[in-house]
Parts: C-alpha cells; structure tokens; sequence
C-alpha cells in the first residue's frame, strides 16, 4: 500500500516499511516535539503571572510605604543624624540668657515602704518625670511621633538638676539597666521619667503617741538654677501626685496625700523654687492595746488582790506587790526601747507611769498595814503587862486576843469585866476581849467559839485594806476616763 506522495514497500506480515528520508520524521518523535512545545507555552504563561503579580504587590508595598514612613523610626547613619547633639552646648540651659525656663514635674508613688520612728524618716519609691522644652532637640517629622532613648542619651543633653532636700538616701533603681527614659518630641518637647527609691527625714512629734497623727513632707528643689533661671512648678496642680491604691503600712492609715509650692531662700545663693509632696499618716492604735494597754491594766487590778489577801500572809503580799512592780518596768522598758529618745512625754509615758504609780502605791498601802498592825501589837502586849491576870478571882479570866492565839486558849477565857481592865481614855485605843465561858454548859462554849472565830476574821482586815478596795479602783477607773477623753 503506498501513500501518496510517497513509496513504500509492504514487508512481512503485511507491515508498510518506509524508507527515511531527509522530510520524513517518525511518529514518536513528533509527539515527544509537540509535547516540549506544550511545556514551554505553558511555562511563558506562567513566568508572566509571576510577573505581574510581583509588580503589583510591590505597587500595593509602595504606597503602604510612603503612607506609614516615620523618620523617627528609621536608622540614620552618623553623617545624617537627626538630633544635632553634636552641633549645640548643652552644658548650658535652654534659652540661655533668656526669661527662667518652666519645668513642669509630675510624680506617682509606687510604694511606701516604711516609716522610722527611732531614726524619724521614711521610704518612698516614686517614678520622677520632668516637663520642658529645648529647642535645640527638635527635628523634621511629617508624622508628629516622638523619639524614645534609654539612660545613655541624659548624659549628653541638659537635664534639670533636680534634687531631694533632706534627703538621707536615694539611689537609681538599675536592674535590669538604668531605669530611665527619655522621651523626645519634634517641636523639642523633653519628657525625663526616672524610678526612684529616696529616705527622706520627717519631723515627728510622739507627744501624743500611739494615738497620734504624722505629716511628712518629700521636698524637690533645682540645685544649681535659682528662680531666675529655671522655674518648678506642678504640671497637673493636685492631679499631679498620683498613688497606687494598693499603697498600705502595717502600723499607719494612710488618710490623704497632697502637693504644694514655695520658695526658699539662701542667703548665699537667692530664691529656689521648692516643690512639697506631703502625706499624713494616723497610727493604727490595737496594736498597742494588745501590747501595752492591756497588759498595763492587768497589771494594776492584780496587785488590788492583795487588798483581799490576810494581812498576816506576808510572804503572798509582798511577792504579789514585787512581781506587779517588775512587770511594769518591764513594760516600759520595753515600749521606751523603740522610741526615739525624745525630751518630751509622750501619752503612752502618762499612761504607763501613772500604772505604775497606782502598783507602787499598793505596795506601800501593804507596808503601812503592817506597820500599823506591828504598832498595835506593841501596845497591846505593853497592856498586858501593866495589866496582869488577876488570879484571886476564882471563876473569871481575862486575855487580849492580838490575832495569835489558838483554840485553847479560847476555851479557857472566863468573863471579866471590861472597865477593870482598861482606864477610861484608853478605850479608843485597845482593844480588849471580854469572853464569858461556863466550863457546864456546852452550848455557851459553843456559841463561844463562833463569836471568837468571827471576831478573828474581823482582827485580820485591817480597815486602811477596807477603804482600799474602794478607792484604788474607783480612782483609776476615773484616771481611764479623763485620758481617753483627751488623746482619743
């Protein structure tokens, strides 16, 4: 079979057999052409979408670019730098030679660590920020935003020389680095944040103490720059102190916190503006109930128990009048051994001292009991004496019960009459026992004994521990009165 155009000759098994010439090409190789002209279509498609779509995000990235540039946030190499630092003297203040630069100061207290009563001072930790405006800071911004440096940019630029008067301690807090920032604006607007942690003095009056009030003052005031030169001022008015709510004293109430300004003269050097950040602080006053007030009056009402004690218990009085006296001491010791030494006396010193008054003078009472009952029993065995038993009467004795005595002695008193044995005047004075006794008659000894019982109960209180039970109490508990009446 022969195509047109062509010859071919058919071979075995009736198969065309044609012979290769110079315009003929198998069907193989057609295809395998076919299918890299495919390919490379194909890929020409593809390398022109990837091209376009590559312009057109670079369009859509240029004009994100030109609408959000910010030449504040860009890096600027040393020949164009933004702030001209190098190109001004700031050792010299802005607008030098010209009207007192205003620096404007707010302050917010982060914690109020402690207050001191033996060195009068406390601790504060604040963030100080400073307000002002120098011109030679200020830069092109078409955007407005603000540069922020950390602590090594201050120690090229001028900054207020700020300081805290009676100031004992202050330091930077450092950790991680400096806590500093520096803020700068395009119009030359400086704002300086600093975290501080300062111990300041404050002058405390303790006459009043524990129920007293203290004001303490921290005072900011330029070193080097007179009013002349540079004026302070509250940026904010009140609204520039501001204070964490959490802010609290394990012994004082914070009640308020307030700013105010003065001047202050030196007679060396002029007039400084003086800025005052002030606090008041009321003592929480339970503590010392628990630890002074309390104790105090426990100590007072035990040394009344030996009013109750019998008077012939020497060894009970005078150790229970010793151990109150003590434990007083003890307790003032103890309060003065945290309180500043001052010259003055304080409410707790009244309080105190006046306990201890009161248990001083329940030792005495118990002192002039027994002296007076010694006296007595001198006189009563000077009577004897001068009165000997009469023994020629047969059915009657006569004996002078001083307290020491015992049952026998008791039952062996016969009656006797009075006026025989002691004078007219002396009837005051001494004390006789007349006691009428029938050795036959059982119920007489009986009611005896008891008349002689009672009247040993009644001998062994003494009437100054009658009238002291009375009055101790009753004079303390006015003494409590007048003193929480005038310092509470």
């Amino acid at each position: 079979m022969l195509r047109a155009g062509g010859s071919c000759a058919v071979g075995g098994y009736g198969r065309a057999v044609c012979p290769a010439g110079p315009g003929r090409m198998p069907h193989f190789a057609k295809l395998l052409l076919l299918i890299f002209c495919l390919v490379l279509l194909v890929e020409s498609r593809k390398h022109r979408r990837r091209r376009w779509t590559s312009q057109l995000e670079l369009q859509k990235a240029g004009h994100i670019y030109k609408k959000n540039h910010d030449v504040t946030k860009t890096r600027k190499g040393k020949t164009e730098q933004l702030l001209r630092v190098d190109d001004h003297d700031f050792t010299m203040r802005p607008a030098f030679g010209g009207p007192a630069i205003p620096v404007g100061v707010d302050v917010q207290v982060e914690s109020l660590d402690s207050i001191s009563e033996v060195d009068m001072d406390f601790t504060m930790t604040l963030y100080l920020r400073h307000y002002w405006k120098d011109e030679r800071l200020s830069f092109p911004s078409t955007t407005n935003n603000s540069m922020t440096f950390d602590g090594r940019l201050v120690k090229k630029i001028w900054v207020p020389d700020v300081f805290f008067v009676h100031s004992k301690r202050s330091f930077i807090h450092d950790t991680t680095t400096d806590n500093i920032m520096l803020r700068v604006f395009p119009d030359g607007h400086v704002l300086y944040s600093m975290r501080i942690t300062v111990t300041a003095m404050c002058n405390m009056d303790f006459s009043r103490f524990p129920l007293d009030s203290q004001t303490c003052s921290l005072e900011l005031e330029s070193y080097a720059y007179t009013d002349e030169d540079l004026m302070l001022y509250w940026k904010n008015g009140n609204e520039s102190l501001k204070t964490d709510e959490k802010i609290s004293l394990s012994q004082f109430l914070i009640q308020k916190f307030h700013t105010t300004s003065r001047l202050a003269f030196y007679s060396s050097t002029g007039w400084y503006n003086r800025l005052y950040i002030s606090f008041t602080l009321r003592r929480h006053i339970f503590f010392f109930l628990l630890q002074t007030y309390f104790p105090a009056t426990l100590m007072v009402m035990l040394s009344w128990v030996s009013f109750w004690i019998d008077r012939r218990a020497v060894p009970a009085r005078v150790s229970l009048g010793i151990t109150t006296v003590l434990t007083m001491s003890t307790i003032i010791t103890g309060v003065n051994a945290s309180m500043p030494r001052v010259s003055y006396i304080k409410a707790v010193d009244i309080y105190l001292w006046v306990s201890f008054v009161f248990v001083f003078l329940s030792v005495l009472e118990y002192a002039a009991v027994n002296y007076l009952t010694t006296v007595q029993e001198r006189k009563e065995r000077k009577l004897r004496e001068k009165f000997p038993c009469t023994c020629g009467i047969p059915h009657s004795k006569t004996m002078m019960l001083d307290g020491n005595y015992s049952e026998s002695d008791a039952n062996s008193l016969a009656g006797y009459p009075r006026s025989q044995m002691v004078p007219e005047e002396e009837k005051q004075e001494k004390m006789v026992v007349h006691l009428a006794m029938s050795n036959a008659s059982n119920s007489s000894r009986k009611r005896g004994l008891k008349g002689h019982v009672g009247l040993r109960i009644i001998q062994n209180t003494h009437a100054i521990d009658k009238y002291s039970r009375l009055i101790f109490p009753g004079t303390y508990i006015f003494f409590n009165l007048i003193y929480w009446s005038v310092f509470s």
